[in-house]
């Protein structure tokens, strides 16, 4: 996408990672978006409309009605953090409260349901009592989904 965009002379940025994937007869580094199906572009009100033409873009993302708008000093501590730590890995907590309960996707425990007691990084603290004691497990946060949201029932 950042190819097609600067091909229209759009000036863009799609931050990547360098990731090694492992197969069974060699390993391959390969290069990810850190934030995926997003790229940012650098645009005035005439470049906008031209950027939606482009093969692939679905559209801006939006904050109070409008296209939102990262600053450049964002932009630069991304590009900085990119080149200074080498693991770095985008993960979204999709709003993941301590106390909310979870179901987990994938792993070990997949489909038990717990609560959310701590949250470290990707990592997620569950406790599960639904076996008569606590089963405490760190579990990454794109293994679950919500079941039901702390933050929902806040006053």
């Amino acid at each position: 996408m950042d190819k097609l965009l600067k091909q229209q002379g759009i000036d863009s940025y799609c931050p990547v990672r360098e990731v090694v994937n492992q197969w069974a007869d060699r390993k391959k580094e390969v290069s990810l978006p850190l934030f995926s199906s997003y790229v940012f572009v650098r645009v005035d009100l005439f470049e906008q409309a031209k950027v939606l033409y482009v093969l692939g873009v679905m559209g801006y993302v939006y904050f109070m009605g409008r296209p939102a708008v990262v600053k450049d000093n964002i932009i630069e501590q991304i590009k900085y953090n990119l080149d200074h730590y080498k693991d770095l890995e985008m993960v979204s907590l999709e709003g993941i409260a301590i106390g909310d309960v979870v179901k987990i996707k994938a792993g070990v425990l997949t489909n038990q349901t717990g609560k959310v007691v701590e949250i470290k990084g990707k990592h997620v603290l569950m406790v599960f009592d639904s076996i008569n004691c606590a089963l405490v497990t760190r579990v990454l946060v794109q293994n679950l989904t919500i079941q039901n949201s702390n933050q929902n029932h806040e006053n």
